[in-house]
């Protein structure tokens, strides 16, 4: 069973009163998110054709990862362009390249956002767990990265080598394991990583130390019951004073409707394109 944090929750909302203004940033949004607007919302993305995304395989030392790729509309290979790695939820588990494009990697195709936030996108998808779901020994509920993480590490460096990216802005975007993921991977690698979109996660709590400093987002819905809400409560409160840090938390939203809010706007990607490495 899952821990129930509402001890800690309530104490995170009377501590944000008293945060100084360098201190790291909060809000709050009520939207309610009805069946109707769910529905539609997600088939304006589903219906985006997936042809964009080229379909490629990294193989390093026996082992395959399946990615699939967006390239800028208007690349051109004199100029370089930010790198968005988007991580998948469990549901798009396996190796048939096709499932890891689910809505929040998609959002990258729609013509407005393609034509304003130019950039490479690579969408990997992972035929286990990416991250393992664990209590520490204080009894957080934190996520652990699986084994073949430096695969996604590997590939990036490869993709880096062989195309033109701009090394100052590589952006990570990940929702639910994929938001663990994305934790993950900026906690094994600060330096490698420019910013992190993290939607739903449970959190990463082993490597604090790496966090403090990095442009993250963190957003949550307070009704989640699959990735409790107070796991990214935790998070925020360990990195007090981290002014490059914003958590938004949606009072309505679930696991299933958190995404809904990102999917025809411009929020995330418009974010992403403003962080510049922290220092």
């Amino acid at each position: 069973m899952k821990p129930i944090y509402s001890r800690l929750t309530i104490m995170f909302f009377g501590l944000i009163g008293t945060l100084p203004l360098s201190a790291q940033k909060q809000s709050s949004n009520d939207i309610i998110i009805d069946s109707i607007t769910f529905s539609q919302t997600r088939a304006k993305i589903v219906e985006l054709p997936n042809g964009a995304f080229e379909k490629h395989v990294f193989e390093k030392q026996g082992k395959k990862l399946h990615y699939r790729q967006l390239l800028p509309i208007n690349y051109s290979s004199h100029k370089k362009y930010p790198l968005v790695i988007s991580l998948h939820n469990s549901s798009r588990i396996g190796d048939d390249n096709e499932k890891q494009l689910e809505h929040m990697a998609k959002v990258w195709q729609r013509p407005e956002i393609r034509s304003k936030y130019e950039a490479f996108v690579i969408v990997p998808q992972f035929n286990e767990r990416s991250s393992n779901y664990v209590y520490d020994v204080e009894g957080n509920y934190i996520s652990k990265p699986f084994t073949d993480i430096q695969l996604v590490l590997d590939l990036i460096k490869q993709f880096e080598d062989s195309h033109q990216v701009d090394a100052s802005r590589i952006y990570l975007v990940g929702y639910s394991m994929g938001a663990s993921t994305a934790q993950n991977l900026m906690s094994i690698a600060p330096d490698k990583f420019t910013a992190l979109v993290s939607l739903a996660a449970v959190p990463d709590l082993s490597h604090i130390e790496a966090l403090k400093k990095q442009n993250i987002l963190l957003i949550h819905g307070q009704q989640d019951v699959d990735n409790p809400y107070a796991g990214s409560v935790a998070l925020f409160q360990h990195l007090q004073g981290n002014k490059h840090l914003t958590f938004n938390s949606y009072t309505n939203l679930d696991h299933d409707t958190i995404t809904i809010p990102f999917l025809l706007t411009d929020e995330i990607p418009a974010w992403l394109f403003k962080q510049k490495k922290a220092r």
